[in-house]
């Protein structure tokens, strides 16, 4: 059963999984299968690398939905009878377009975009790859132009920096450090205490820049976003736990990401998300089998005709070839075990190269929707 069936009813797949592990690939190629059989579809990149544009032939990708010329899947062999869009995530500048939709009035949007705490802080606070990649699918979905949203998440040491982002945001804005700092007539700002504001006159006078003022004027101007905040926070939660919403995991056949992806897939039950199965690539093929090392290089003389050495060599290389098969054997069957008997495995066999055009996208796929 391939990743389409997976996707039934799906509006938005998630690809999680730790870093190294071929999401950006897998989660492109996704999307180009689900365009191919006929939907218009995104995917949604956070990995700076120029990989997944090159794969798709674009120049670069921004913030915003770029089409892919379908004339490459074309000439590879599966045309596009949908639509393939991309773009990649400037977490920055959705955080920004988050704080023009939720201002009052353009004048206090403005205040806030140029304020100088807010343009150094924005980037931290978005916290938030996690957040605003869930913000940035929130309003892709809630704009109705695609069938179909496909996540490349950002790769984590932990689950819950992806699935915990809206409450940590929530956590944030709610925390008692900053509702002090809000609260009205300055007191939050005398919290600061003495010290710190004979240093930061000290600064005044030593630069010229104000840090005392900015940071006043930052605070009064972000507490009258805090409710839009929440809202939106509730509104990026609810779309993680829509029925519509489903996480698929990625990994590689390695002991570590196995483990990882055992831990997602917990953390995935235990919150109550819709989960669609695993992808495990670059799975190495068992070329020997049962067959018997001993005497491999002898045979290979006997059938081939190579020189000695050669043959010898190219025994080691099948040797370890089946060694790594075996490995990865083992650990498949052991996320299997984990996961359960129910949990749907796709298996992507080690590519001999990289994946950088639509023909490469098109081979994963072939693995992905077999």
């Amino acid at each position: 059963m391939g990743v389409e069936r997976w996707l039934e009813g799906t509006r938005v797949c998630v690809c999680g999984g730790s870093g190294g592990v071929g999401k950006t690939t897998t989660s492109a190629a996704i999307a180009a299968g689900m365009a191919a059989r006929g939907l218009t579809v995104c995917v949604v990149t956070i990995d700076p690398a120029q990989r997944l544009a090159d794969a798709l032939g674009l120049d670069a990708l921004g913030n915003e939905p770029v089409r892919v010329d379908p004339a490459a899947f074309a000439t590879a062999g599966a045309p596009l009878a949908g639509e393939l869009w991309a773009l990649q995530l400037d977490a920055k500048r959705t955080f920004d377009d988050l704080i023009e939709r939720l201002a009052p009035d353009e004048r206090t949007r403005e205040e806030i975009l140029s304020n100088r705490i807010y343009r150094e802080l924005s980037g931290a606070v978005a916290g938030s790859q996690e957040f605003t990649a869930i913000a940035k699918l929130h309003d892709l979905a809630e704009s109705g132009r695609f069938d179909l949203l496909v996540l490349d998440t950002p790769p984590s040491r932990n689950a819950l920096d992806f699935l915990d982002a809206p409450d940590r945001l929530t956590q944030f804005f709610e925390g008692r450090a900053l509702q002090a700092l809000l609260r009205p007539g300055n007191v939050g700002m005398r919290l600061l205490g003495r010290p710190a504001g004979m240093a930061m006159s000290v600064l005044k006078r030593i630069t010229g820049v104000d840090l005392l003022t900015d940071l006043s004027n930052f605070f009064r101007l972000l507490g009258g976003l805090l409710e839009g905040f929440r809202a939106r926070a509730a509104q990026v939660e609810a779309l993680l736990h829509d029925p519509a919403t489903r996480f698929l995991l990625v990994t590689s056949p390695e002991r570590e990401p196995i483990d990882e992806a055992i831990y997602f897939h917990r953390k995935l039950k235990a919150a109550r998300m819709g989960f669609g199965g695993a992808i495990v690539n670059r799975v190495h093929a068992d070329q020997l089998g049962d067959e018997p090392l001993d005497g491999l290089a002898a045979r290979i003389v006997a059938e081939t005709g190579l020189p000695g050495g050669v043959a010898r060599s190219v025994a080691a290389c099948f040797a370890d070839e089946h060694a790594l098969a075996l490995r990865d054997r083992e650990n498949v069957a052991h996320l299997q075990e984990r996961l359960g008997p129910e949990v749907p495995l796709v298996l992507v066999p080690h590519l001999d190269d990289d994946v950088h055009d639509a023909a490469g996208l098109l081979r994963v796929g072939g693995f992905l929707f077999a």
